[in-house]
């Protein structure tokens, strides 16, 4: 049967047959992705106005190269200098609600064990569309630069940065795969002791310089401890982020010279934002936590050569 037949006349074919294919393309360029919380989100076109709630994400996002796309982040997002110019709405436990809403976002990005569920479900509740983004190991920050980059229409540039970041992330893992265990104490802060437990990516990079978080076995991504456990676990490096007063936190630590790494002067200080942030900035933290634990083994080395 010809096309006359069936549509009465040949333009109102074409036109039918132009609506199809716009319908086909519109449904081709649609974005699926899944977040960390196995929640689904379809997008009809790649995200043009976004706001980030942690600063990890505004960091993925600019590694991607969809910066100019960012509308609004939290309080602490400040890499790279242009995230300091952006609305804030917030940090992840006071979000600003009406402000958030304000800026129109097509796009919130939430962080799994740090933006609250109860704030997820009310962002969700209010009509927006967010995409919770998590990481259990280092490799899922790859993971992270694609999917960001899906979902700003950035996918060159992100499988780039994925890659880039993988190739330098088994560099290092491979220069110090085999290098004798050392036992590491990680200070968040000191009043109160709070360190990190096994599954936090400072953990994993510990591991991946040959450290042993010597409470690997928390649960909890940080917890408080007693300064009787962190004897009793006897770390030859104590580490802290370099924020606020952390000379003081390490100065603190001269009291116990029972400790392995006070009696050895082992005790460093890494900035927070490059060793605490899982984006590919975590590599300069990571060199030099593991440059650091490498001379917590020189002694030994020295002892036994």
């Amino acid at each position: 049967m010809n096309c006359r037949k069936v549509c009465g006349m040949r333009w109102t074919c074409i036109y039918i047959a132009g609506l199809l294919l716009s319908l086909s393309l519109a449904s081709s360029a649609a974005i699926t992705v899944t977040g960390a919380d196995n929640q689904i989100l379809t997008l009809a076109a790649p995200a043009q106005r976004i706001v980030s709630l942690a600063p990890d994400l505004t960091e993925l996002v600019y590694a991607v190269g969809a910066g100019k796309q960012m509308v609004g982040a939290d309080t602490y997002s400040n890499y790279p200098n242009a995230a300091k110019e952006l609305p804030r709405i917030g940090d992840a436990f006071r979000v600003d609600l009406e402000r958030l809403v304000a800026l129109n976002p097509d796009l919130v990005l939430a962080w799994r064990g740090g933006t609250p569920a109860t704030v997820i479900e009310r962002l969700r509740t209010l009509g927006l569309h967010v995409v919770v983004i998590g990481n259990a190991r280092l490799t899922d920050i790859a993971h992270n630069l694609e999917l960001i980059g899906r979902i700003t229409g950035h996918d060159s540039e992100a499988h780039a940065a994925a890659r880039n970041f993988l190739h330098d992330l088994n560099s290092l893992r491979k220069h110090y795969a085999g290098h004798e265990p050392v036992r590491v104490f990680y200070e968040i802060s000191s009043m109160p002791l709070y360190t990190i437990g096994g599954r936090q990516i400072i953990s994993r990079m510990i591991d991946l310089c040959g450290g042993r978080n010597i409470f690997s076995d928390l649960k909890e991504l940080a917890a408080p401890v007693s300064l009787g456990s962190v004897l009793a676990r006897d770390p030859q490096a104590i580490v802290t982020g370099s924020d606020g007063d952390a000379a003081a936190r390490l100065k603190e630590w001269q009291r116990w010279p029972q400790i392995s790494a006070v009696h050895a002067d082992r005790l460093f200080s890494i900035s927070s934002d490059l060793l605490a942030r899982a984006t590919p900035r975590i590599l300069q933290g990571g060199k030099q936590l593991c440059e650091d634990l490498e001379k917590t083994r020189e002694p030994r080395k020295a002892s036994s050569g």
